[in-house]
């Protein structure tokens, strides 16, 4: 008994006085934000990034890129991308993935997960209140959330974020658009399907 009280002691005064195996990262030496550090002049820990650096998220330039805002803080009207079909494509993919569990494919507001949301569900996007918002208030939403819609800044790119919107613009268009509206070669291709 004498020698399992020893070795229980011994095991415990070392695992105490072990800095590398049971040592957790809590407790190594670092600053944390905002806290005072004297090796720097100002006192501060937190260093100011170095001159002439762009966070990686920032286009020069084109800060509208990034914010979805103008120069005057205003939700932007336009795209500032060009609306290519690879841009389309790859709206299309990533609503598909991010977007069309809660809002549906087709950005109705109906999918399995919105049928099984017991506060609120997700909204159909082709409202037209919906379809009345800026592309930048959609840019915004995607990027820092909405409601109880958390933010996607972190899974899509500033450039995936506008083919989503993009995209979403078009599911808008089609989903309520009159067949008058539509080109004479598809209304006649229209008319024909329906004819059969």
């Amino acid at each position: 008994m004498k020698t399992f009280a020893l070795v229980l002691a011994s095991a415990l005064l070392t695992g105490c006085f072990d800095t590398t195996i049971f040592d957790p990262m809590e407790r190594q030496p670092k600053y944390k934000p905002f806290a005072a550090n004297p090796f720097f002049e100002d006192g501060r820990a937190m260093r100011p990034p170095p001159p002439n650096t762009v966070p990686r998220e920032r286009r020069l330039g084109a800060p509208a890129l990034t914010t979805g805002l103008d120069s005057s803080g205003q939700a932007l009207t336009q795209l500032p991308l060009a609306l290519t079909r690879a841009l389309f494509d790859r709206g299309h993919q990533r609503f598909d993935i991010y977007c069309s569990l809660c809002h549906g494919l087709l950005a109705d507001g109906e999918s399995p997960v919105a049928r099984n949301f017991s506060l609120k569900p997700p909204p159909s996007l082709l409202e037209r209140d919906k379809r009345e918002q800026s592309v930048g208030h959609y840019f915004q939403v995607i990027t820092q959330g909405y409601g109880l819609m958390g933010g996607y800044a972190n899974e899509l790119s500033a450039e995936d974020r506008w083919a989503v919107v993009a995209y979403l613009r078009a599911l808008q268009r089609s989903q309520t658009a009159r067949i008058d509206e539509a080109p004479a070669d598809v209304r006649a291709r229209l008319a024909q399907e329906a004819a059969q």
